[in-house]
């Protein structure tokens, strides 16, 4: 994960000078973020080269020229107001076909690629998102409980028990919502649940009104895959594959389109990585000024990095990620070995002989108070409407006033010991949640998708709900797009071998969030566990597949049939991609289609 080669790899493998997979030129002239092969440069330092160099040197092989070391640390970026210069020459491309645009106009767009690419991706995804929101006009799956705790949090600062006819009441127009306040026991943290609850407070307790609010967090996580992936391979292009790619992917789809919890975890562990990536890039930035272009051990081992909001902003994410689900704590540990071992190759770079003991004499503590003891507050913070509560027995949250009169620990105030007496419950029935369920799987089978999820599932007869057969079905299942899906499976095996064998920190990086939500899970095989867990590491698949897309397209100085062939690749790649999340739209949104359609798609009989 804290690998350099990346940022070091010379012209002729599949990275480009800066260090990105694949950076696209925005016109038919050359880019100045895109420069072409080195010329040596004898009149500057040259940092030492790795043990297996020289031994490749012995039997005759010469390495191109390193990156200066300023750009090791932090690679150009492709574009954008400080790079691209105010005046960009007119595409050639776009002139042969007749496209001639006015000079000022084109040079802003290349000048703003970076921000206007993404957010296009972002509104294509977040039209689809919110088209059709309110259908099913139903209460699906696991929305009978969220919907109810996040009108419940508003309106009384914690969960409370329904009546039986809860859900009918409120899906009859003109019923009152049949509010109670007496505490129920719930098994999650109540953010979540208050993001839901923001969307029932605008559009009201209906369909759309508890998921209008998560189907915007699924639309601004493409705009920040797309950010994150043109910051990762420092191209525009593939940040926008990035996006278009979660854009299309089912599960995301899916999961963006109902009040369950789990796409907020993946919002929160994504801007986490997101802030972790900008300060790794804002560190290593002050490092270069520092250093100025020379290598300096006792400067290397010495320096403080100073105050680093990004990664504070990263543990806040994390603290919100574990305040939607526990499955955050697992995000907690990751990105903080991660964010130390970004630490440990800043200081190699910078020439510390001892990288890895100066960064933990010196990054260790303040990572774990950005990372852990900063989420640690956010999380107990997040249960304010539950500390707020009366202590009154039945007045007041589950459990609030269980500590109330108890010996023991008094030293502790009562909140914190009936909130920790609560917390333990709650593990205890975390790990013993062995219900079997129809559509549990094993999280083998995820990648897979092996074992998808009906959300919702009627079975209309002729002239019913726009049934034109004599059978029909209608359906959400929740189930990735196969074909994404399974080219992430060759990617990852793809961003492992780079990872080991090349020592590319992106693909480390990608490795880490996929694994981070991904691994845990193998530990609870015997906890009743659903495909739909998987969204929490969807962006991570989603960016070792534009990864592998980098590497298909080739370098920016491959020969033209290379680039040709390999763009054709790609594009075919992205377009069958496109075509099976098309083909299972309607499995996505609950549309009325003939039985004879619904089971085409039916592709496995692990999926009825």
């Amino acid at each position: 994960m804290n690998g350099d080669t990346a940022a070091q790899t010379p012209t002729g493998t599949d990275h480009t000078p800066q260090g990105g997979v694949g950076v696209p030129v925005l016109t038919d002239q050359p880019s100045p973020a895109v420069p072409g092969p080195r010329e040596p440069a004898h009149d500057r330092p040259r940092p030492p080269r790795p043990a297996w160099l020289r031994v490749l040197a012995r039997h005759g092989y010469s390495a191109p020229e390193p990156a200066p070391l300023a750009e090791r640390l932090v690679p150009p970026m492709p574009d954008g107001p400080r790079v691209t210069p105010r005046r960009v020459e007119p595409s050639a491309l776009l002139l042969r076909i007749g496209i001639a645009l006015p000079a000022g106009l084109w040079s802003w767009l290349c000048r703003w690629a970076g921000w206007l690419g993404p957010l296009a991706v972002a509104l294509f995804g977040g039209a689809l998102r919110f088209t059709g929101l309110g259908e099913p006009h139903a209460i699906i799956f696991d929305e009978t409980y969220y919907a109810k705790d996040a009108y419940a949090l508003w309106h009384g600062g914690y969960e409370t028990n329904w009546s039986d006819n809860a859900n009918q009441l409120i899906m009859t127009p003109g019923e009152a919502v049949p509010y109670r306040g007496d505490a129920s026991y719930v098994v999650h943290p109540p953010v979540g649940k208050w993001i839901i609850g923001f969307g029932e407070q605008l559009f009201g307790m209906n369909p759309f009104g508890w998921r209008f609010a998560v189907a915007l967090l699924g639309t601004l996580s493409i705009l920040m895959v797309a950010r994150i992936g043109r910051r990762l391979f420092r191209s525009t292009l593939l940040g926008c594959v990035a996006g278009l790619l979660l854009a299309v992917d089912g599960l995301h789809f899916v999961l963006s389109r109902a009040a369950l919890l789990d796409l907020v975890v993946m919002f929160w562990i994504l801007a986490a990585f997101g802030c972790l990536l900008l300060d790794r890039d804002h560190t290593r930035a002050r490092i270069a000024a520092r250093l100025g272009g020379v290598q300096d051990a006792v400067l290397a081992r010495r320096m403080n990095l100073g105050w680093r909001p990004y990664r504070i902003a990263a543990g806040v994410c994390v603290g919100l990620t574990c305040a939607t689900k526990w499955s955050g704590m697992y995000v907690a540990a990751a990105f903080g070995v991660l964010t130390v071992l970004w630490d440990v190759g800043s200081r190699r770079l910078a020439g510390a002989p001892r990288p890895y003991l100066w960064t933990l004499v010196r990054d260790t503590v303040p990572a774990f108070v950005s990372i852990v003891v900063v989420s640690v507050v956010v999380y107990i913070t997040s249960w304010w409407g539950w500390f707020a509560s009366s202590t009154v027995p039945g007045k007041g949250g589950y459990g609030r006033d269980w500590a109330v009169g108890r010996d023991g620990a008094t030293w502790i105030p009562e909140g914190l010991r009936a909130l920790w007496h609560y917390h333990s419950t709650v593990y205890d029935f975390h790990t013993h949640l062995t219900s079997p369920h129809t559509y549990q799987s094993n999280p083998w089978s995820w990648l897979l998708v092996g074992r998808p999820v009906s959300f919702f599932y009627e079975s209309p007869k002729a002239r019913q709900n726009g049934c034109t057969a004599a059978d029909c079905a209608r359906e959400v299942l929740g189930i990735g797009t196969p074909l994404l899906w399974w080219a992430g499976v060759v990617a990852l095996a793809y961003c492992l071998w780079r990872w080991v064998a090349r020592r590319d920190w992106r693909a480390g990086a990608v490795l880490c969030g996929l694994a981070a939500g991904y691994l845990p899970w193998f530990a609870y095989q015997q906890r009743t566990i659903f495909l739909f867990y998987a969204v929490a590491f969807v962006p991570f698949l989603v960016l070792a597949v534009t990864m592998l897309v980098g590497a298909l397209i080739g370098p920016a100085h491959a020969s033209r049939d290379r680039r040709i062939i390999g763009s054709a690749a790609a594009g075919l790649l992205i377009l069958l991609i496109m075509w099976n999340f098309l083909f299972f739209y309607p499995l996505y949104t609950g549309q009325t289609i003939p039985m004879d359609d619904w089971r085409k798609r039916m592709w496995f009989n692990s999926w009825i």
